[in-house]
């Protein structure tokens, strides 16, 4: 399944996509999930905290119904898979062609780095380049959204904590990150906007193997990134398995993988965004995400 987050006639819902159209899972969900504070219908988060009876529940709702009278998916304004995620767990230098074009060696654990909820984006929205940052970057990453609670996950049982994908451009502001001391990553990666994240979730059946998706990223007409998950120095499940020995992971966290080379950073000249760029990120299986600089 893909779902989504989205907003129709200043209503936010949480819906399927069929055919092309956006079915709202609220009939669904009614007897098995609350409606957030201030909302009259479910969101992703409760979807996701449902565990397994939400999943069942709204796959017979699907499996029932017409699709026909549900509005088109283009009628609709996305928001991002999990808008407001419990945390957001980034990993640096992950493949080993990003790691070799920053100059290090691969490193011997995941580096972990953390990139605040309310960075979020929406698909299709304008990312603004705060006043004073000259080195914006780009980062297409497989952006894992976990199902349920895990904690002491062994990696022969990591992917069963997974609800799905998406995808998530890890925005930096590269002057944060290099070129003060001390570094202040998470600061360069949680400006606001920073997170552009969608168009949706595609549930982890539809997906078995993570470890064989290609990643491109273009800005404009450019083709600037070009890789495959199957380069990742320490694959999905080996994140999940090292994360949970320190830290629970909870439904809706995301785990933001790590990007493949040709950041704009480490090209030579460099090539930072600029405002009126128009990004196009790609992960094979998932889909197209979009958004721009401001």
């Amino acid at each position: 399944m893909k779902l989504v987050s989205y907003r129709l006639r200043d209503r936010a819902c949480v819906g399927a996509v069929v055919d092309g159209r956006v079915v709202d899972l609220a009939p669904a969900l009614k007897d098995l999930v609350d409606a957030p504070p201030g909302s009259a219908a479910p969101d992703m988060l409760g979807l996701l905290r449902a565990g397994a009876r939400g999943v069942d529940a709204v796959a017979a709702y699907l499996a029932r119904i017409g699709t026909t009278v549900h509005p088109a998916l283009a009628d609709v304004e996305l928001l991002a898979p999990v808008p407001r995620p419990p945390k957001i767990v980034a990993i640096g230098r992950n493949y080993a062609d990003h790691a070799a074009e920053t100059g290090v060696k691969p490193f011997e654990a995941p580096r972990i780095i953390a990139k605040l909820p309310s960075s979020v984006a929406a698909p299709g929205s304008v990312v603004p380049r705060p006043e004073g940052v000259a080195k914006l970057d780009y980062e297409i990453e497989l952006a894992v959204v976990i199902g349920r609670t895990a904690k002491r996950m062994r990696r022969a049982d990591a992917l069963s904590a997974v609800a799905g994908y998406t995808i998530l451009d890890d925005v930096s502001a590269r002057e944060f990150q290099f070129d003060v001391s001390p570094p202040q990553t998470t600061f360069a990666k949680s400006m606001d906007g920073f997170g552009p994240m969608g168009p949706w979730l595609v549930t982890r059946d539809e997906i078995p193997d993570p470890q064989d998706l290609r990643l491109r990223t273009w800005v404009g007409d450019e083709l600037v990134q070009d890789g495959n998950t199957r380069d990742m120095l320490v694959d999905v499940a080996g994140l999940i398995e090292y994360i949970s020995r320190y830290m629970t992971l909870e439904s809706g966290d995301v785990i933001a993988t790590g990007t493949p080379a040709g950041v704009g950073a480490f090209r030579k000249p460099p090539r930072y965004l600029r405002p009126g760029d128009r990004l196009r990120l790609e992960i094979s299986r998932i889909g197209v995400l979009e958004h721009g600089i401001g």
